[in-house]
């Protein structure tokens, strides 16, 4: 069983308190709980181990103690504490809290409201034009009046023409879908509709959506559009859909989070072994040479092999630029 790296993340900080409320708790009866395999869950406790506290000596790092198959924290290096959020964090909670309860369907909106209170009270009422999410992503203006378009298109019942960039292919497409709800995924939003252009009922990324106007015309998904199942997670298998194996540098981790990868291992030096579907070679190719020497491709070898030529023929093509020396 792989994890993603946004799913691993928060199983990681929530482990330590929980292991300190169960000293000596079986880790198959742990992995159950967190609904991973036990094989993961060593995973998670060996790279648990490397971390700590600045300094990162034996003393500054978190301690764990093995008796046969059970587990004990010695040293929680601090994880004991509550958490303590930044601003920026704080808002970014925010932001997601407040989208989420503006989302049709959500069961205990009551819930959301009462932790939107808590945390406005912590955070001194900051409501600052936008949040920095990922790597240097912003969520501001548009990402919001698009969300804002999405759920009026809902609530009226409206079709909805839309530009809208697939990252996959590297293209922008024209659409007209019928609106069927609002997601968040991971921090994500999402909007699900019946795609005329495709025929079938698709996730567009509200932060990948250039353009929207709500229409005129009623939305009306066929009665066979039915919601997608989101057990697995956004991104699914195409049929047919080439994957590739890439070792991301610490700088090119963020790739896990943007697109749809799965993470494999763990490396030294901070480098994560990732596989990643994709539709399109040559926007792959692209993707590949924009990291530089922050990743490495190792399947497939056409991919690599495509990448290195490219490479090399644009090294031979910059021998016959005029050089421009500065002042």
């Amino acid at each position: 069983m792989t994890t993603s790296t946004p799913a691993r993340m928060p199983r990681l900080l929530a482990l330590v308190p929980y292991l300190l409320a169960r000293p000596g708790i079986r880790i198959d009866e742990a992995a159950r709980d967190f609904d991973v395999t036990p094989k993961q869950l060593r995973r998670d406790l060996e790279l648990l181990w490397m971390c700590g506290l600045p300094g990162y000596g034996p003393g500054d790092l978190i301690d764990l103690s093995f008796e046969g198959e059970t587990v004990t924290v010695t040293y929680d290096a601090g994880m004991s504490r509550p958490l303590r959020l930044t601003g920026g964090e704080a808002t970014a909670l925010l932001v997601a809290l407040r989208a989420l309860a503006e989302t049709p369907g959500v069961l205990d909106i009551d819930a959301v409201h009462r932790a939107i209170a808590k945390i406005e009270a912590a955070a001194g009422q900051a409501q600052p034009a936008g949040v920095v999410v990922g790597n240097g992503v912003r969520e501001g203006k548009k990402t919001a009046r698009v969300r804002e378009a999405v759920r009026g298109a809902l609530q009226a019942r409206r079709a909805v023409r839309m530009r809208y960039y697939t990252a996959s292919k590297d293209q922008i497409t024209e659409r007209t879908v019928d609106p069927m709800r609002l997601l968040i995924v991971q921090a994500v939003g999402y909007l699900e509709a019946w795609c005329r252009r495709a025929e079938g009922v698709r996730l567009f990324r509200l932060d990948r959506i250039e353009e929207l106007e709500v229409l005129d015309e009623p939305a009306v998904p066929p009665a066979h559009a039915t919601p997608t199942d989101l057990t697995d997670g956004v991104f699914s298998a195409r049929p047919g859909q080439p994957e590739a194996v890439l070792v991301l540098a610490p700088d090119a981790r963020w790739v896990a989070e943007y697109y749809p990868c799965e993470e494999l291992d763990e490396l030294d030096g901070g480098r994560l072994r990732v596989s990643m579907r994709y539709g399109d070679e040559s926007w792959m190719v692209r993707l590949m040479l924009s990291l530089g020497g922050d990743v490495e491709v190792e399947q497939p070898a056409e991919l690599g092999k495509a990448v290195r030529n490219r490479a090399a023929d644009a090294l031979a093509r910059a021998r016959h630029l005029p050089v421009t020396w500065g002042q």
